[in-house]
């Protein structure tokens, strides 16, 4: 079956051709659902070939996808999927073939589940540990309103290590509730019993039989013991399940444990979930996947092809110039060969965060704590607490579930921990679930950090040096992809706390911008200097604090502020340029802000979505001439109140 595509030949669509929805799998043959999963394999790989995107983790689940939707009936059932990114398989047996060649594309498929696309995507996912908790939310659901359907949480072992997924586990558990999850255990870190005897050993568990035995076991000791034999009889039944069921740790949260299985062996798979339908209460299905299943480059090299640049049919990706990821991965080991007290904790992330450099260097300094990012935070204060130099690296979007960690456990008594924000702004196609447009906000709303956006790779480096030597909590967040090419020469230097940087002079307006906005608005200022305006622009480089006298100067002078930043506005940068003008009461300075609008971001090229918003330079150009256009005589009033303020000056 996966020779076929290992090998490079190409198969015909024939059975997929024919698949309009999960019913048109139910009447094939093993054969022909062996067939229709190499179909779907190469499918996926051509897209994502062209398309980019999560290619390990999606064929990785094929089998096991087919199975679910050939035993359960969505849209009555309902399967959820953790985390989405290997919901590729699914949406293609779902009815959405036909459009997956617009995957991640602008006005194309979600590369994640997506309620907005199909009756089949019960949830929007994108964040991992949540599919339990949701799915014990449409199960409780349907018991209170009497309803029908099966509910299936599918989850995989690195999104268990989240605190929510344990949450989830235990509450469903008490509950009792008719619910399945299944466990994709694709690197095999609970169990490696796969084989014969445990497919054996699972039919006993998964028959009436068995069942039925326990139920009347149950019933004659109930009837017959009493006191300490009661006790004895029970411990006996338990310590006898024991033996053959390897699960011991999920029959003691309720669940009834099946597994582990072999996850690409379809008619057993199919049998399973067949037998688990009839079960009553949680139970807990533990399936033995291999990552990056049928594609050979992935399937040795499973974490590099978790999620992919286009030309992946190659089994070498195109390599643009060194990333912001790839400069924090180059200036945190520098820093950390200087400073023995720098340590650096990632939550599951060390190649995407660019952290493996520094955990190859220095792996006593460096700490994997899997997804658990409050856990992350908090592991984070206690070091600073005992002298350490934690330097947190973490996607913007991630960051999200700390706020509470940060408020309470870092900010509050005022710890050395350095967040290290990747993949701020817009990410592009993975789109709504990970883009990273909220930070700003809340972090400027806490009291005690330092927040940073550097406009280069060298002010990124900059700020690193700036962030770990600050005697508080501190933020440098940095955007996804290229930098701007600058050289890496000199040594690392200290930026002055709350300073910015005048970049170019004007007097129609200054705009002052943070991060990525910052070249945009200096190729702004050309265009508007082409047509006759003149345009300041100032790199902020300090969210929090921010250079009052630089800006408050400039905008005297200018009368006008138009404000550029890759984050919502409520609440932003903007808000803070907003709130210095009126606390201060500077009078005649009008001010404008450009950030994203209060609505959620789809996926599509950061380009096109950064003109899409108005945060390219020819969108803030624009801003800039109707915002000149309608304050007519802003910089005349502005002009005559600093020579007011000359004269004043004069006189005394």
């Amino acid at each position: 079956m996966d020779k076929a595509v290992n090998d490079g030949q190409k198969l015909t669509y024939d059975l997929l051709a024919k698949v309009a929805g999960p019913a048109d799998i139910k009447g094939m043959t093993p054969k022909e659902l062996e067939r229709l999963a190499a179909e779907i394999r190469q499918r996926i790989i051509g897209v994502v070939a062209k398309n980019g995107g999560h290619l390990a983790s999606s064929l990785g689940v094929v089998e096991l996808t087919i199975a679910l939707h050939y035993v359960y009936d969505s849209p009555t059932d309902k399967i959820v999927w953790d985390v989405g990114h290997q919901c590729y398989a699914h949406k293609i047996i779902t009815g959405r073939n036909a459009k997956l060649d617009t995957l991640r594309q602008h006005g194309g498929l979600s590369g994640f589940p997506s309620i907005e696309e199909s009756q089949h995507d019960v949830f929007n996912t994108g964040h991992a540990g949540t599919s339990i908790s949701v799915a014990l939310g449409l199960a409780q659901g349907r018991d209170h309103l009497k309803a029908g359907g099966h509910v299936v949480a599918v989850i995989g072992d690195g999104s268990l290590t989240a605190g929510l997924a344990f949450e989830g586990l235990n509450h469903a558990g008490s509950l009792h509730t008719n619910l399945t999850v299944v466990l994709n255990d694709n690197k095999m870190s609970i169990s490696r019993n796969v084989g014969a005897l445990s497919q054996h050993l699972n039919r006993i568990i998964t028959g009436k039989w068995f069942v039925r035995m326990e139920e009347e076991w149950d019933q004659m000791v109930n009837a017959f013991a009493g006191g300490g034999a009661l006790s004895m009889a029970q411990r006996f039944r338990e310590a006898v399940k024991g033996m053959i069921i390897p699960g011991r740790l999920f029959e003691d949260l309720g669940y009834k444990y099946i597994g582990p299985i072999e996850g690409h062996e379809l008619s057993y798979l199919i049998e399973t979930f067949q037998a688990v339908r009839e079960l009553k209460g949680p139970r807990l299905v533990h399936v033995v996947t291999t990552k990056g299943k049928g594609y050979q480059p992935a399937e040795e090299k499973a974490s590099r092809y978790h999620g992919v640049s286009p030309r992946a049919k190659t089994g070498v990706e195109k390599k643009p110039a060194p990333t912001y990821t790839e400069v924090f991965s180059g200036a945190i080991v520098e820093l950390a060969e200087r400073d023995p007290s720098i340590v650096a904790i990632t939550a599951a992330m060390p190649d995407g965060t660019g952290l493996t450099a520094f955990a190859e260097r220095f792996p006593d300094r460096f700490f994997d704590v899997g997804i658990a990012e409050q856990h992350a935070t908090t592991f984070a204060a206690g070091l600073a607490a005992r002298g350490l130099k934690p330097v947190v690296a973490i996607y913007s979007t991630f960051l999200q579930r700390v706020f509470d960690q940060i408020v309470h456990d870092v900010c509050l008594t005022s710890q050395n921990v350095t967040f290290a924000v990747d993949r701020a702004g817009v990410v592009g196609e993975d789109g709504v679930t990970h883009q990273g447009l909220f930070d700003l906000t809340y972090l400027r709303c806490v009291p005690n950090m330092v927040v940073m956006a550097p406009r280069d790779e060298q002010e990124l480096r900059r700020m690193l040096k700036t962030a770990v030597e600050l005697p508080g909590p501190a933020a440098v967040r940095y955007p996804r992809g290229a930098a701007i090419g600058l050289p890496i020469t000199g040594a690392l230097e200290t930026l002055p706390i709350g300073k910015g940087e005048l970049l170019r002079d004007g007097h129609d307006l200054v705009i002052v911008a943070v991060g990525r906005m910052v070249h945009a608005a200096l190729d702004a200022a050309e265009l508007l200097a082409a047509g006759g305006h003149s345009a300041a622009v100032v790199d902020a480089r300090f969210v929090k604090p921010l250079d009052e006298a630089l800006i408050l100067d400039m905008g005297a002078r200018c009368g006008r502020i138009l404000t550029a930043e890759e984050n919502v506005l409520a609440g932003g940068f903007g808000s803070a340029v907003l709130e210095l003008i009126e606390s201060r009461r500077i009078p005649h300075t009008a001010v404008r802000r450009l950030g994203v609008p209060d609505r959620y971001v789809e996926h599509g090229e950061p380009g096109l979505i950064l003109a899409s918003l108005g945060l390219d330079a020819a969108g803030i150009a624009r801003s800039a001439r109707t915002f000149i256009e309608e304050t007519p005589g802003v910089t005349d009033r502005a002009a005559q109140d600093d020579g007011k303020k000359a004269a004043r000056s004069a006189s005394r």
